[in-house]
């Protein structure tokens, strides 16, 4: 059995991304942080990602909906970026507090590992998950783009508020 795998490079504010489809689901958004050439050989939900995608970025989506399906990952990590899903847009909560929305209240340490491996940047949005004590940290994507997200949802939702 052969898989189909579909590929298109997102050229986003915060950097160059790719978007890969299996042809019935996306299974990875992630950030691209080397320069090797990508070849883009993009389907209909590669597009529909990307159309997606430029709405977050124009301000105009806060939440996506597109068919995602993790091909790798364990269940507390698929568990852990089903209740990322559950964190609204322009907020942010800490890693504890994910770990107790998923009744783990001493996971933390492994929410915070299972959030490192989130397969879909942005779109499942384990930025907007900080230290208990307020601060930053971690993003596989790297810092800068964390903070650029949270600060433009941030500058997004106070336009709405205005």
């Amino acid at each position: 059995m052969t898989t189909n795998s579909f590929k298109s490079v997102y050229h986003a504010p915060i950097g160059k991304m790719i978007i890969v489809s299996d042809g019935e689901s996306i299974i990875e958004i992630d950030h691209v942080n080397h320069d090797e050439p990508i070849t883009s050989n993009p389907d209909k939900l590669c597009q529909l990602a990307t159309k997606q995608l430029d709405e977050y970025f124009a301000g105009t989506r806060a939440k996506f909906d597109l068919p995602l399906k993790a091909i790798k990952g364990t269940d507390f990590q698929r568990a852990a970026w089903q209740a990322l899903t559950t964190i609204p847009y322009g907020e942010t909560i800490s890693y504890g507090e994910q770990a107790k929305r998923m009744n783990n209240p001493k996971a933390v340490r492994a929410v915070g590992g299972a959030n490192g491996k989130n397969p879909f940047s942005i779109v499942v949005p384990c930025h907007r998950v900080i230290g208990a004590n307020g601060t930053l940290t971690g993003y596989t994507g790297g810092m800068s783009r964390k903070e650029w997200l949270l600060e433009f949802e941030r500058s997004i939702l106070d336009k709405a508020n205005k």
